[in-house]
């Protein structure tokens, strides 16, 4: 499982860096079958294999975050057993994982707030704070109408779309990229999620600077949805990932190259709040 997990997540099919953080964290509970004679080999298979899920995409905070601290709790623990230190390792995972879950929610219900009834929203990529975030206002009895970004150039605007083509109160268009700012003039707010927050930059999926900057321009508040996790202090320097040419075209390339990069920094001058389970923060 923790081979298949470091592949998708280099990969990037774990779209979020949320789910993919519970993801390598329930990878490691594979190790309490391992065999192994003493703590200390223990420890050390721990650290090699948690070590394999954080290279697997150095962009994504939480779960380096995540995976530290486990590793880290794990040798707190100081446990004097094999047995012991499964057993600390699995609790340990399951507090990480329903941490994030709830962390999730609970910053889901406080952004939810900020929709009023009748509302347009536009929403880039798939983020899956942003949309718990709209099916709260949407258990709340809120209807809004929707553009959500197709988001290439893995087309994760269309999972929004479909995840919320069958639920009553919302109104969905999707919309390709280039198109953000036409549809902005009727938007009254830019729902994003976020990688991680470092100093003063939002780190996310490609195309949320140009969406940004474009709403704040035209007077459109941009709301940023995460968890209190995503926001970094030391032992964590963000590295973008550049995918390769052929999620651009499929044909090779001939006489010039293709720009492929994963995320945007995005300066939070250009935002209006960024909302986490513990409050709401004005920019």
């Amino acid at each position: 499982m923790i081979n298949e997990t470091v592949r998708q997540i280099e990969e990037m099919e774990t779209q979020s860096s949320s789910i993919a953080a519970v993801k390598a964290a329930k990878a490691l509970r594979e190790l309490a079958d391992r065999e192994c004679h003493t703590v200390e080999d223990f420890l050390r298979v721990v650290e090699r294999n948690s070590s394999a899920l954080q290279r697997a995409n150095r962009s994504h905070a939480p779960l380096y975050t995540t995976q530290q601290r486990i590793v880290t709790d794990l040798k707190d623990a100081d446990p004097d057993s094999v047995s012991a230190a499964k057993e600390r390792l699995l609790d340990t995972i399951d507090e990480v994982v329903t941490e994030i879950e709830t962390s999730k929610n609970r910053a889901a219900e406080r952004a939810a707030t900020l929709i009023d009834d009748g509302d347009v929203l536009v929403t880039h990529e798939n983020s899956s704070t942003v949309m718990a975030t709209l099916m709260a206002a949407l258990d709340d009895g809120k209807e809004f109408h929707l553009y959500a970004r197709e988001s290439r150039p893995h087309f994760l605007g269309r999972r929004t779309a479909r995840q919320l083509a069958d639920r009553d109160g919302a109104d969905v268009t999707l919309i390709i990229d280039g198109a953000a700012g036409h549809y902005l003039s009727e938007a009254d707010r830019v729902f994003i999620g976020m990688n991680c927050l470092i100093d003063d930059v939002v780190y996310n999926r490609i195309g949320t600077l140009p969406l940004a900057a474009t709403a704040n321009e035209m007077d459109v508040p941009v709301t940023v949805v995460g968890t209190s996790s995503k926001f970094i202090g030391s032992g964590f320097t963000f590295r973008n990932t550049f995918r390769q040419g052929s999620d651009v075209m499929l044909e090779p390339p001939e006489g010039f190259d293709i720009g492929n990069p994963g995320y945007d920094a995005t300066p939070t001058r250009l935002l209006d709040t960024v909302v986490t389970e513990d409050g709401i923060l004005q920019f």
